[in-house]
């Protein structure tokens, strides 16, 4: 009888994980000025370890709409049916405080690979507009999912507009490849960014007619 493999040890796990590099791959949907003033934040809040079966991803949004506005529906932890698509309700706890630790419960629509999903509060910034959430259970295939998401500020000869940046770490579900998580997860989240930018830029005065020209 063989001899049962020994556990990887903690400097195995090392050699095989590796950082992502976001902060050196420009978006398609940013200009290289934004870019350049984006890659602090990008390094700071948008880089992940990855080991194997894990695989990461950073999307943007450019907004027509200031960043106040956008950070006020970002923030909602409660809320996240506002502007993310295939959420059919969200509830929280009696008591709930929109602080660091809280959960949210989110039952999903039909016809994706999901029914529900709890999920934490990691990070709540109003100050630097920054938060994260991980799924911490639940029926769907996304696991270990943790999800960070930046509204970033910015004015030019008078016009003013913001960039959300929304990243993500996860594991490959067995059966399937990198590039079809990634396919499936940047899918998804590309819809909720236009959607968001949807509804801020109706918040406005004249419907983000302060957008800038690119």
């Amino acid at each position: 009888m063989a001899d049962p493999p020994e556990p990887i040890t903690v400097q195995q796990q090392q050699l095989h994980t590796q950082t992502t590099l976001h902060h050196q791959m420009i978006p398609s949907e940013l200009t290289h000025d934004e870019f350049s003033s984006l890659t602090n934040s990008i390094t700071e809040f948008h880089t992940y370890q990855l080991g194997p079966g894990r695989c990461s991803s950073l999307l943007s949004q450019r907004i027509h709409s200031p960043p106040d506005t956008v950070w006020s529906i970002v923030r909602r932890f409660d809320r996240p049916q506002t502007y993310k698509h295939f959420i059919k309700r969200c509830t929280v706890e009696e008591g709930f405080e929109m602080r660091v630790g809280s959960t949210r419960y989110v039952d999903v629509i039909s016809g994706l690979p999901a029914n529900t999903s709890r999920e934490r509060l990691d990070l709540l910034d109003d100050e630097r507009k920054v938060t994260g959430f991980s799924i911490t259970g639940g029926e769907h295939r996304l696991r270990n999912y943790k999800s960070v998401t930046t509204v970033h500020g910015f004015e030019k000869e008078g016009r003013v507009w913001s960039v959300v940046l929304e990243s993500y770490v996860v594991d490959v579900p067995e059966g399937n490849t990198e590039e079809d998580t990634r396919l499936f997860a940047d899918t998804v989240i590309k819809l909720n960014l236009q959607k968001l930018a949807t509804i801020t830029e109706g918040m406005c005065p004249g419907g983000g007619s302060n957008s800038p020209v690119m």
